[in-house]
């Protein structure tokens, strides 16, 4: 654990490292510290942002999550830019085992445990890349390449290894960014670490597997509580959002029932025109 990078101190490390850095007027006072604590500070968390054109929603946030959403916000062309220092509505919860992984730089990152109760806002660095995150839209080289120059200045700023850089998907079984394979960007990272800060290679592409196993697909998916519940369902005002593995069940009953309905109203009219033949 690790006191915070001054803003100054973050920013020339980002520099040394060949990042192409912007600053958005307010970025050192923007944060959400008077609702939490910063610090001690353990790793950084890679994230996709889930849409395009949202380097304001990184800024100003939502009316149920303010801004900011993250420290930096990286473009498709690469341009990092400085959001927000201190406490940031980024990482949320995350599960103990996780958290544990990246302190002790363990090699294996673990699948999270459903109970989170680790303050991930308190204890991240965070980068939104500009993704829809739906594996289709691509990672151009430039953009990848600036994600992994950012996570490795901040690791050689406090002489982490590149087994402090975690996923958002591997600190909460909730969320399933980034669309790339964390693997292959720490191992990305590592090779910079290798070198100097200024060390220049050829362009890098992400791995575009997910780093998820089927069961892991399974629950990212289908047992993710989002969907809006049918209205006509007796629980919709106590519970409004179902999993989408609640529907499943739900419309084959439905479909049961129905079906039931439409035999019974068949065999009536048919019994009907028998008794008028």
């Amino acid at each position: 654990m690790a006191p915070p990078l001054t803003a100054d101190a973050l920013l020339a490390a980002l520099k040394a490292e060949g990042v192409r850095v912007a600053e958005h007027s307010g970025w050192r006072t923007h944060n959400r510290n008077h609702k939490g604590p910063w610090g001690g500070m353990n790793g950084v968390v890679i994230h996709h942002t889930a849409g395009a054109n949202s380097l304001g929603l990184c800024w100003t946030g939502m009316a149920d999550l303010p801004g900011p959403l993250c420290h930096t916000h990286l473009s498709k062309a690469g341009l990092a830019t400085m959001v927000g220092y201190g406490r940031a509505n980024h990482a949320g919860t995350f599960a103990q085992n996780a958290h544990t992984a990246v302190v002790n730089e363990s090699a294996t990152h673990p699948r999270p445990d459903n109970a989170e109760p680790v303050d991930g806002n308190a204890h991240y660095y965070g980068i939104e890349i500009e993704n829809l995150g739906n594996g289709h839209d691509p990672y151009p080289a430039v953009q990848y390449g600036a994600a992994v120059r950012w996570a490795a200045a901040i690791c050689r700023a406090h002489r982490w290894s590149a087994n402090s850089v975690i996923g958002h998907k591997e600190g909460t079984r909730r969320k399933i960014d980034p669309s790339f394979g964390m693997g292959q960007f720490r191992k990305d990272v590592h090779e910079r670490l290798e070198h100097s800060a200024s060390w220049n290679p050829g362009p890098t592409t992400p791995d575009e597997g997910l780093d998820m196993d089927a069961k892991a697909v399974h629950d990212a998916v289908w047992g993710r509580d989002a969907i809006p519940s049918p209205t006509s369902a007796a629980t919709h005002g106590t519970n409004p959002t179902w999993k989408a593995a609640s529907y499943l069940p739900e419309i084959i009953d439905r479909l049961a029932t129905l079906t039931a309905k439409v035999d019974a109203l068949t065999k009536k009219l048919d019994e009907k025109e028998a008794r008028t033949s």
